[in-house]
């Protein structure tokens, strides 16, 4: 590859991360059926045809913002284990479920926001099966994600889950989204319902995994 197509490349990614940096700022603000493309473009400092250029549509555009929500979600789990790891910390966690939950989402992305726009995100793919069709693939992939980790932790941990972890992981993200939804509502800021959140997943978790039995006595 030559300079100048890692260039090119490097450029049209940067003007993608701006457009989706400036459509978060107008969602905030606007909600999604009110965030235009002018808008988004006026934002970012681009202007239409470098927006199509990227992104067919603004439901292309906010259906990608919502996977770099879920990515970040997953991201900083997955981080924060591999920094338990280094620290010899991951060996030492207790067998407790709820406590392992705890200590491994210390470091979360949720935020308000990344509430916002998953519920938003929702909502339109009920009522556009395209759209559906890729925030349900997109939802699998998460799914499959949180799975492997939490499949990972159980094995490093000596815990078994009580559900196939297909289910266990499906099951902490739906009570992951309707935890994070309800402190939204509330009005809670991005620490409460960080706290909230894990504290009903521990909770969760208590029920779907199991510390192994110890050896019979005869």
């Amino acid at each position: 590859m030559t300079d100048t197509v890692v260039a090119t490349s490097r450029r049209r990614e940067a003007t993608r991360q701006k457009l989706l940096d400036a459509a978060a700022l107008v969602f905030a603000e606007v909600g999604l059926d009110a965030a235009s493309v002018e808008a988004v473009c006026d934002r970012a400092g681009f202007t239409r045809g470098a927006f199509y250029s990227n992104f067919e549509s603004k439901e292309e555009l906010f259906l990608e913002l919502a996977a770099r929500v879920s990515r970040e979600r997953v991201g900083a789990v997955r981080d924060r284990i591999a920094q338990l790891g280094r620290d010899g910390a991951l060996a030492a966690l207790p067998t407790d479920a709820s406590e392992i939950v705890r200590q491994v989402l210390d470091v979360s992305a949720d935020d308000r926001l990344g509430v916002l726009l998953m519920s938003e995100v929702r909502i339109h793919a009920l009522r556009n099966p395209a759209l559906a069709a890729a925030y349900l693939a997109q939802e699998e992939e998460m799914r499959r994600s949180v799975a492997q980790i939490i499949s990972d932790i159980a094995a490093t941990r000596a815990l078994e889950f009580r559900v196939p972890a297909d289910d266990a992981a499906a099951l902490m993200l739906t009570v992951w989204e309707h935890s994070a939804v309800r402190a939204v509502m509330a009005g809670h800021d991005d620490a409460e319902m960080r706290r909230r959140t894990h504290e009903d997943l521990a909770r969760v978790a208590q029920l779907l995994f199991q510390a192994p039995a110890g050896p019979q006595s005869s």
